[in-house]
């Protein structure tokens, strides 16, 4: 890669930053922000666990999560990221 195009090529189809790139962020950008999401899901999953067994815990924390995180999501898309 001793050109710019070459390198401007090669990181236009590589796997781990053509994704990244197609939402305006770069590959630890996007990383960051995927195991934000991941780390709100866990939470979620874990009080829809304990809900099930105590279903008188938590009535709409994980509906209310996931709700929030739809939106938010949604929001992203809109201004492209």
């Amino acid at each position: 890669m001793n050109t710019m195009a070459e390198k401007r090529k090669y990181l236009m189809h590589n796997p781990f930053t053509k994704h990244p790139h197609s939402v305006g962020e770069t590959y630890f950008e996007h990383m960051r922000c995927a195991l934000s999401y991941s780390k709100n899901l866990f939470k979620l999953s874990f009080t829809a666990l304990i809900h099930s067994i105590f279903p008188f815990w938590f009535k709409t924390t994980a509906s209310d999560g996931i709700k929030k995180l739809n939106k938010c999501l949604q929001n992203r898309r809109k201004s492209g990221k």
